[in-house]
């Protein structure tokens, strides 16, 4: 008899092992703890993820029918409790716990020692958004810092080169997970800010669990973020995955494709809005002229362009006319005050003792002043009589 004769198919194997698994009390309804890694809440509403624990681990699916009785949303590094029975999916192979319940059962290391540092991090003021830097306009360098394999720096380079053919992407080749990737990720940004060697960083890896996006979890790679003079865009996992180098880069994106959009502006939406500028504005200089044309034709229409000496006439016979004004006003004024004159003087006149004196009286005078009363002289007395025409000497008797 020929081995091929002998040999069961592959179906025929897992088959038989599910039904082993089915068979064995010890595996049905059987309560196991761990902590989750790798979660997955696909879009169906089934729920998929691996229990592990110090030395291993086990794959998890929780079906819709299940997970919409759940009480809380599980995620990375939750220590949880579940219950259900471990069989094998037979396309596969694979054996796998079918998760009937579950509940939590505190949180797990990696994602208590994540709140830690979290939180004093932000006490010191490393997530501060006065420290963030811009990122440039129009970088010409992008550094990026990622595994030179995979999916992650071909992305970069497709939607870079797609938005800005011009644009140079320099690749630094870190390691992303793993023991010592948190310190050479530290030293690859240290020195690209010692050498200037990019206008922008992009930190980028793909998804994965909680222990895979560990070393961007570290003090020393947020640190050297922190101190970083280039402008650091993180992405890091995918878009509901958030890392501490999220929280202290200059500015955080979903995923590396779109952490590429945001450091490469797309020259053709640029080139766009430069024509669609040099439109509005070719318009508006139009717009500008016909009004400018306008006022010019309505000013050399006015009368000051046609007669330009109109106006210095008119301003002519203003004044002719203000001082003929002027005149008559001086006139009145002079004979106003004339009259008054002439009649001050009549009064004055009428006054005068030289007015007296023509009527034949005299004044006399001694020593210069007039003579009021005959007790002021005495016999002897030199005295002037004044008279209209003059004055004469005479002694008192």
């Amino acid at each position: 008899m020929r081995y091929s004769d002998m040999a069961v198919t592959v179906s025929d194997l897992n088959r038989y092992i599910k039904e082993k698994f089915a068979n064995d009390e010890n595996l049905s309804g059987i309560l196991v703890k761990g902590e989750i890694s790798n979660f997955k809440n696909h879009y169906t509403g089934h729920m998929y993820f691996t229990l592990k624990d110090e030395n291993s681990l086990i794959k998890c699916v929780c079906f819709k029918t299940y997970a919409e009785k759940l009480t809380f949303m599980p995620k990375d590094g939750m220590k949880v409790i579940v219950l259900g029975s471990v069989s094998v999916f037979e396309r596969d192979g694979v054996y796998q716990i079918y998760v009937k319940m579950m509940e939590e059962d505190g949180q797990g290391d990696l994602y208590t020692k994540y709140k830690e540092l979290k939180e004093k991090l932000e006490k010191e003021g490393l997530f501060d958004e006065t420290h963030k830097q811009k990122i440039p306009l129009m970088p010409k360098v992008i550094g990026v810092l990622t595994s030179q394999t995979g999916s992650v720096i071909r992305d970069i380079i497709n939607v870079s080169t797609r938005r800005n053919p011009n644009v140079y992407i320099r690749l630094f080749p870190v390691p992303v997970q793993g023991e010592g990737a948190a310190e050479k990720i530290a030293d690859g940004i240290k020195f690209m800010n010692e050498n200037n060697l990019a206008d922008v960083l992009i930190l980028a890896r793909g998804g994965g669990s909680l222990e895979d996006l560990w070393p961007f979890n570290e003090e020393i790679v947020a640190r050297s973020i922190y101190e970083s003079k280039i402008p650091i865009i993180s992405a890091v996992g995918h878009e509901t995955d958030f890392s501490i180098s999220d929280f202290v880069a200059d500015l955080r994106a979903p995923t590396p494709s779109a952490a590429a959009e945001l450091a490469v502006p797309d020259v053709y939406e640029v080139k766009r809005k430069i024509d669609n500028f040099q439109d509005r504005l070719r318009m508006a200089l139009l717009k500008k002229v016909e009004v400018m044309k306008l006022r010019y034709d309505k000013c050399m229409a006015s009368v000051v362009f046609k007669e330009p000496l109109r106006k210095v006439n008119d301003n002519y016979l203003a004044i002719d006319n203000l001082l003929k004004r002027l005149e008559a006003s001086v006139k009145i004024k002079q004979e106003k005050e004339k009259n008054r004159y002439i009649e001050l003087v009549s009064k004055l006149d009428a006054l005068s003792p030289l007015k007296t004196l023509s009527r034949g009286y005299s004044i006399t005078e001694k020593d210069g002043k007039i003579v009021k009363s005959k007790d002021e002289l005495q016999k002897g007395d030199l005295v002037d009589l004044r008279f209209t025409d003059g004055k004469k000497s005479a002694i008192v008797n």
